[in-house]
């Protein structure tokens, strides 16, 4: 593991077991899983982040979850990387996979996105772990011609934008919405990746994404890799009950 995600791993403990234990950060685990797997109509409401342990507990096991399986798309997908000078990152949540893709890329530039005022200042201080010039707004990811005024008009030659678990939270109009934009900006010149789990649950939204991406000439995959968690991670995940032997994602690429 590289110097950057060994040091950030070091802040991110230091900065959520400053006044929780792992005991206590174990147990909101369990109720951030459970409303992730069961209640998803909760995300809506940003109820997976309404107390402090989830919040501790999203950014300590979920980030580097998050972090690690989008390298190692990234490294699947190799043409994500070429020539990208600047990341765009919507719904950036703590901001670990649009760093993951901006030092990937070696785009020292990033812009995030997030509705959740605790994800922008989380997404904000991952950004300047990674050493990253970073920018992080909040706003919804589902407003008409968000890209068009909070990005430069015209070309995107060189902008990587990045939905990673962020449409599956929002309503069917406001995905809608973002397909859309996504699409656009392709069209303007964006490389375009969208991040989501292999849901236990039926996505039947993933198939038209899945179709219109297709029909852009962009390919779909689903993607399982070896869990190789750090040991703060992995003690988490045991005392929380979970077992992920594998870091799994279905992922759209333009």
């Amino acid at each position: 593991m590289d110097s950057l995600t060994t040091a950030w791993l070091d802040a991110l403990e230091r900065r959520h077991l400053a006044d929780l234990t792992l005991s206590e950060v174990a147990r909101a685990l369990r109720a951030l899983s459970s409303c992730y797997v069961e209640r998803r109509a909760k995300l809506a409401e940003s109820g997976a982040l309404s107390s402090n342990g989830k919040r501790a507990a999203f950014a300590l096991f979920y980030g580097p979850q998050h972090l690690l399986a989008m390298r190692a798309i990234l490294g699947a997908l190799s043409p994500a990387t070429e020539n990208v000078t600047r990341v765009i990152d919507l719904g950036c949540g703590t901001g670990a996979p649009g760093a993951a893709w901006a030092v990937a890329a070696h785009a020292r530039a990033i812009r995030g996105f997030d509705r959740h005022p605790w994800a922008v200042a989380e997404a904000g201080w991952t950004y300047r772990q990674f050493q990253l010039r970073g920018q992080v707004t909040r706003a919804s990811i589902a407003v008409p011609g968000l890209l068009n005024e909070r990005t430069a008009v015209g070309d995107l030659h060189g902008t990587a934008i990045l939905a990673a678990y962020a449409a599956n939270e929002l309503a069917s109009e406001g995905r809608a919405i973002l397909l859309a934009s996504l699409l656009q900006a392709h069209g303007r010149g964006a490389r375009i990746l969208v991040v989501e789990p292999i849901a236990r649950r039926a996505m039947p939204w993933w198939a038209d994404w899945r179709a219109a991406v297709e029909r852009a000439d962009g390919r779909a995959d689903e993607w399982r890799f070896p869990a190789d968690l750090p040991p703060t991670q992995r003690a988490l995940a045991h005392a929380a009950g979970l077992d992920p032997r594998e870091l799994t994602a279905r992922s759209l690429f333009l």
